[in-house]
């Protein structure tokens, strides 16, 4: 992909002239013009000097962005406010000669001696006051009639007509009195140069809202450090962040900004994370542990190996995402595109016919070119352009902000429209590590013969319910080699042969009907699946060896997150391939009522396109186990990637890892869609009631007139008003309560707790707490040393003691 920075376009038909121009270049196959920040992207095997000169031939500058370096420094540089500068510069040297020329246009009162009882050295005076705004803002003229002649006009085009229609008829008239022409002499130099001050001022005001919009990737672009300490040739060096390479050790000494995503090879820290999550408290770092780029070292010394640098990093993909997201097209946008493509002709059009019509009408001159430039100045294209790009920018922005990427527009707006939420259990609604919670050896056998086969078999596979055995195994029983000729069997388990006999592992449930268990092994495979876990069958040379119990503990905020979805009035299914017990007690422990279990991975996709059949389907998975999944949802939502931001899969990712963004996602969605459908309405309400206004429709009826100095404010305002709204989503709140009346049989319980220092303290009392009977929700903050839990019922304030300080810590009381 070949980036370049786009510079004359004004409004939505400079952008469609633009990516009609390009995308006809041989070699090109795709090319998307973001008209908030001014960027195009191309795709495709071209000669960029073909580009450069496709779009000088549409009228328009393209030069290529800097592309080495950071990527935070390519952004910045794309996001880079030129505008706003040079309209200040040219509104303040306009008005220089505006004032005078209202003066003497629009007052009575005392003139230059040489101006005094002279009508027609005053009108010259005019004509010179109004010259020099007009080659002050010559950018309208030279923009628009360059448009005009390429059969291409833009919103310049309009300006132009309108400012040089009223210039032209002014001097004639002036012309026409020196000449003696009878009659009064209507000048409307005043008009024709405070539209292209009141057009700028608009523009101006545009600009720095615009500006406001992308506030929130540049605070990301901010994050980025400079500089880096490196270990070279032995020896520190201080180098520019962005020529760190791959492979190479990075020191970072407390209070330093972590340069690369890498592994800590040296040192314990605690970090702060807040630039890549949202989260204020630092994770502690040891050996081994994986950092951020951007992220902040607090209190050790460090010294790390770079694996991911420059715009591979997990901020740069961040920064990608989110000015990716608001250059692509929102479906939408698609009814405002066509508009912008084909509204600026339409309106000149327009003008023409009032202007006819008004004459017909048997209307002097000067009224029906007043009404042609009213509505020529009050069409606003721009406004159709923005609606969608900077509520999009502001939307992703803010999810950015607190850790919600969303990848495109389209991703953004169906998020807004969802309602299916289907949820993956093993690592979404739980915590994706499950733990052994029962081993039942097979009549004669031990458990730690089971335990050696088991962990032998299982030390190959990438499961984690495979994992969580080799883990329990390893801590118990002596290491033995991995069992050969190993192999995954989707959805039945795996095999392998070790010291001559072989092996097989999976659920119970899709071994039972090949291995009909013994009594003692069918109660306890029963025991782990009421509880809600998954019990595992190991088989050697076809005889049951015995059954392994193992559970996924569940997040501590998933009763919470359903909670939150079912509010927001969402259909919420749970989809497993666990057997139906061992779902339908997990579904129940979070409030789900609608469990799909029993699935295997490859059967995923088709249960999606199945809910899909009942509107817009959001799945929320792993990211990696559930690709099929994701890819087939409108919406895949990956839960858990931390870092990883780089899933193809998924639409939307969960920076924190947490499943209470899921409806947070789907709320700022909606509020997105929300601020859009605005946007749009009054784009279009705008030029609906405007141009008729403009014309003339309401004269006879109401006495309605339009000035066209008041045309060209209200063109000027319509999108400025559009770029405002958008930036009410600056004041979304991520983590405002679900507007809906709580539950009046649950009971909540606030408990006052010493010992919690950190974000691990929290987690553990949410786990202690989760276990107790009816668990919906903990609200756990060190920092105010308190406890708030969430129960369908009061369990008693010992059991609730008891859970917290089973985890280590002290209860001080309980409110």
């Amino acid at each position: 992909m070949k980036r370049y920075l786009v510079s004359g376009m004004s409004c939505a038909a400079c952008r469609a002239h633009v990516e009609k121009a390009v995308s006809a270049v041989p070699g090109v196959t795709s090319c998307t013009v973001n008209l908030l920040t001014k960027a195009m992207d191309v795709e495709g095997d071209f000669d960029p000097d073909d580009v450069r000169q496709a779009v000088a031939r549409a009228g328009y500058g393209a030069v290529p962005a800097e592309m080495e370096g950071s990527v935070a420094k390519v952004e910045a540089e794309v996001l880079r406010d030129r505008e706003t500068p040079r309209l200040k510069k040219r509104l303040v040297l306009s008005c220089v000669f505006l004032l005078p020329l209202v003066y003497l246009a629009m007052t009575p009162g005392p003139r230059p001696a040489f101006l005094t009882g002279n009508p027609a050295a005053e009108g010259i005076a005019q004509m010179l006051l109004a010259l020099a705004v007009i080659f002050i803002n010559r950018r309208f003229f030279t923009s628009g009639f360059a448009g005009l002649l390429r059969r291409s006009p833009n919103m310049d085009t309009l300006v132009a007509l309108g400012s040089a229609a009223g210039f032209v008829y002014s001097a004639v008239s002036l012309a026409g009195h020196f000449r003696g022409a009878a009659g009064k002499t209507d000048l409307y130099f005043d008009a024709s140069a405070m539209i292209l001050v009141l057009i700028s001022v608009g523009k101006m005001l545009e600009a720095r809202a615009r500006g406001r919009t992308t506030d929130a990737l540049k605070s990301l672009m901010r994050l980025a450090p400079e500089t880096a300490v490196v270990l070279r040739d032995g020896a520190e060096c201080e180098v520019p962040a962005a020529e760190v390479r791959a492979g190479e050790i990075f020191i970072v000494r407390p209070g330093g900004k972590i340069p690369a995503d890498g592994i800590v090879l040296e040192g314990t820290s605690s970090v702060n994370e807040a630039a890549l999550t949202g989260e204020s408290l630092p994770v502690e770092k040891s050996p081994g542990s994986a950092v951020s780029a951007a992220t902040i070292n607090h209190t050790g010394f460090l010294r790390c190996r770079a694996e991911r640098v420059g715009g591979e990093t997990a901020l740069a993909q961040i920064i990608r995402l989110v000015e990716a997201s608001s250059a692509a097209k929102a479906p939408i946008a698609r009814l405002a595109d066509r508009v912008a493509e084909i509204f600026v002709p339409v309106v000149i059009g327009i003008a023409l016919v009032t202007i006819l019509t008004w004459l017909l009408c048997g209307a002097p001159f000067g009224t029906a070119l007043t009404h042609g430039i009213a509505v020529l100045v009050i069409s606003c294209p721009c406004a159709l352009g923005l609606a969608t790009p900077v509520a999009v920018m502001a939307g992703s922005g803010v999810g950015a902000r607190n850790g919600i990427l969303f990848k495109t527009a389209a991703a953004l707006e169906a998020a807004g429209r969802v309602r299916t939420v289907v949820l993956d259990k093993t690592g979404t609604v739980t915590c994706g590590e499950p733990q052994v919670t029962e081993i039942t050896p097979a009549e004669g056998g031990s458990a730690d013969d089971l335990l050696r086969c088991a962990c032998a078999l299982e030390k190959k596979s990438e499961h984690p319910l495979g994992r969580a055995v080799v883990r329990y195994a390893s801590e118990r029983v002596p290491e033995e080699e991995s069992a050969v000729d190993f192999q995954a069997l989707p959805g039945c388990g795996v095999s392998g042969s070790w010291r001559g006999s072989a092996l097989l592992g999976g659920a119970v449930d899709r071994l039972r009907e090949r291995f009909p268990l013994p009594p003692e092994l069918a109660a306890a495979a029963e025991r782990t699946a009421e509880s809600g876990g998954t019990p595992l069958l190991f088989v050697r040379d076809g005889a049951p060896l015995g059954v392994i119990g193992v559970a996924d503990a569940l997040r501590p905020e998933s009763a919470r997150a359903v909670e939150q979805i079912k509010k927001l009035g969402l259909r919420v299914v749970l989809l497993t391939g666990d057997n139906e017990r061992t779902a339908a007690a997990v579904a129940e422990r979070i409030g789900i009522d609608e469990v799909i279990s029993g699935v295997l991975p490859g059967e995923k996709e088709s249960v999606i396109r199945r809910l899909k059949a009942a509107g817009v389907t959001a799945m929320a998975g792993d990211g990696i186990n559930d690709a099929p999944a994701l890819t087939a949802a409108d919406v895949g939502i990956a839960v858990g990637a931390g870092t990883d931001v780089a899933l193809d899969a998924a639409d939307v990712v969960l920076m924190k890892s947490r499943v209470t963004d899921i409806p947070a996602a789907i709320r700022l969605g909606r509020a997105t869609l929300a601020n859009i459908r605005e946007n749009l309405f009054w784009a279009f309400f705008y030029n609906v009631l405007g141009i008729p206004l403009a014309a003339g429709c309401f004269v006879a009826l109401f006495g309605w007139s339009l000035n066209p100095m008041i045309g060209a404010a209200a063109m000027s305002l319509s999108s400025f008003f559009v770029v405002a709204n958008a930036l009410r989503l600056n004041f979304f709140r991520i983590d405002a309560p679900v507007p809906e009346a709580e539950d009046a049989s649950s009971v909540s319980k606030t408990l006052r707790i010493e010992g919690m220092m950190c974000s691990h303290c929290e987690n553990s009392v949410r786990e202690g707490l989760s276990a107790l009977e009816g668990f919906l929700a903990a609200d756990v903050s060190c920092e105010r040393g308190t406890a708030v839990v969430t129960l369908k019922t009061d369990p008693g304030d010992e059991a609730l003691k008891k859970a917290v300080e089973s985890r280590g810590y002290k209860v001080t009381g309980i409110v």
